[in-house]
């Protein structure tokens, strides 16, 4: 029988075991023997982190082929308007690729939501608002890209699902365990 490990990735760690430049890894937090990264997630960027050791489930959630949603929380500056949603829905050029259509829209702050270490960079003259991204793909820094070319940079990154297991119960840096 296979494992699964849910873990919450805070700010700044790696989604690797090995350690580089400063940055904490997933051996500073996980320490279960033959899991491995079922995808990534940047070091800038907080939330739900798969490690298996079933090998065919760790590519079905990995490779785009399968089209496993991921649900993003979105802190961005500035207040996204209908128009920006269509635009970030319909697919956006970002130069080497078009983005697939996903689904975005404003929510309000997540509930429970815990701290980020550092804390985000905030301008009293310019409000933030709360997107959920759902996208089927996951390129390199999407996200972020995606927002920016619509004009409300990111300010904080949260995965809070991947196809059926959510960061539910898991505090920032904690993990479980579900059996497969």
């Amino acid at each position: 029988m296979g494992r699964l490990v849910l873990f919450n990735k805070p700010y700044g760690v790696l989604s690797q075991f090995t350690a580089e430049a400063g940055h904490a890894s997933l051996a500073d937090y996980i320490p279960v023997p033959g899991v491995y990264a079922a995808g990534r997630l940047d070091a800038d960027s907080e939330g739900l982190l798969l490690l298996t050791d079933d090998g065919g489930l760790q590519k079905r959630i990995a490779d785009p082929r399968h089209k496993m949603a991921k649900t993003y929380w979105v802190q961005v500056e500035g207040i996204p308007d209908a128009a920006a949603l269509q635009q970030l829905e319909g697919g956006i050029d970002l130069g080497e690729f078009v983005t697939r259509p996903c689904r975005a829209r404003l929510i309000d702050s997540p509930a429970g939501l815990w701290p980020r270490n550092p804390p985000i960079r905030e301008r009293r003259n310019i409000p933030t608002a709360w997107l959920e991204v759902v996208l089927r793909e996951g390129k390199n820094r999407q996200v972020r890209r995606m927002t920016a070319r619509v004009e409300f940079p990111t300010l904080r990154l949260i995965r809070w699902a991947i196809g059926p297991w959510t960061l539910s119960g898991l505090a920032s840096g904690e993990w479980r365990i579900e059996e497969l």
